[in-house]
Parts: structure tokens; sequence; C-alpha cells
């Protein structure tokens, strides 16, 4: 009647941390998700970033779902071609009406086309505009840890944590029970 009790907690705390395990697997064994510029929600979307400009900053366009190469133009650039997978960097004129916003027109080659708004700020940014644009290259595969991990959820931490007490307390209760039973008779 004991083995039955002590296998039974046993196999509770190890359903306790099988439970806690996706987690951890989720954070650092999952196979990184491919690079999708900012904002996109579906392939095929078309992203202009920042959505809202000075005059004479820099945006950042890109077509995400274009297996072919597509173009961007609005009355406020010069129209640019896009590579398949990839995004260009485009100056906005300096006589960009403040407060405006303007209609950035994205065209596939393979027919797909679409308009995204772009604002123009209404007063003058005292930052410049590139930081926010700048994109960073692909870096490949990340095998392992090796910057792969994203930061961990105060959430997750408390829910693994959770787990792993319970655990710890069911496998101490079964253990000192069992002790205590064996002393009595």
């Amino acid at each position: 009647m004991r083995a039955i009790r002590v296998a039974s907690t046993a196999l509770l705390g190890a359903a306790a941390l099988a439970l806690a395990a996706p987690e951890a697997l989720a954070a650092d064994g999952a196979p990184a998700a491919a690079p999708q510029a900012p904002r996109a929600k579906a392939p095929g979307d078309f992203v202009v970033s920042p959505a809202v400009v000075a005059p004479g900053g820099r945006v950042t366009l890109s077509a995400p779902g274009c297996a072919s190469t597509a173009t961007a133009s609005a009355g406020i650039f010069d129209t640019t071609t896009i590579a398949p997978g990839s995004a260009v960097t485009a100056t906005v004129d300096a006589d960009a009406k403040r407060g405006a916003v303007y209609t950035v027109l994205f065209h596939c080659t393979g027919g797909a086309q679409d308009t995204v708004a772009l604002t123009i700020s209404g007063s003058s940014s005292a930052t410049p505009t590139i930081n926010a644009t700048t994109l960073t290259a692909p870096r490949g595969v990340q095998g392992g840890l090796g910057g792969s991990m994203g930061g961990v959820e105060p959430l997750e931490l408390a829910v693994g944590g959770a787990l792993v007490l319970a655990a710890a307390t069911g496998t101490v209760y079964a253990v000192r029970r069992r002790s205590g039973a064996g002393r009595r008779h």
C-alpha cells in the first residue's frame, strides 16, 4: 500500500516537472523564428518603419510577402526597388509638409499591391530617425542558446518555480509519511 502512495507521489512530481519542461524548451530549445519586418502581420504585408517621421528623416521599406522584386513610391521620396526578402532605406524630402499623411504605394512584380500610410511629424525631431530604422542583417542559424534566448518572462518564472516547489513538497511529504509509517509498526 505504501509503495502505491510513494509511486503515485513520484509520478505527480514527475508530471509537475514535465509540465515545467515545455516552458524551458520554448525559451531556449525552440528554433528561432524567421526574421520578419517590424509590424508585419502576415506574408504579403508591406511595411514602412517608422510610421511617423520628420521631414528629411529616413524610413525603412520592406515587402516580406513578395516572392519577387517590389517597388515603393510616394510623393515625398524617390521610387525604390526592394529585392525579395530585404528592405531599403529611403530619405523623406526635407520640404514634406508637417502633420500630413502620405500614401506609400507598394507593388510586387507578381501583381500584388497595397498602400501604407506615412505620417510626417508635426514638430522637428530631437533625435535622428536613423536609429529607429537601422536593420540588422540576418544572423543565420543560432545553435544552442548562443543569442537565441529572449528575455524570461516573470510569469514563466513564477509558474516554473511553483511547479518545482509543488514537486519538491510532494516528494518531501511522501518520504516523511513513509518514514513515519515505518516507525509506528
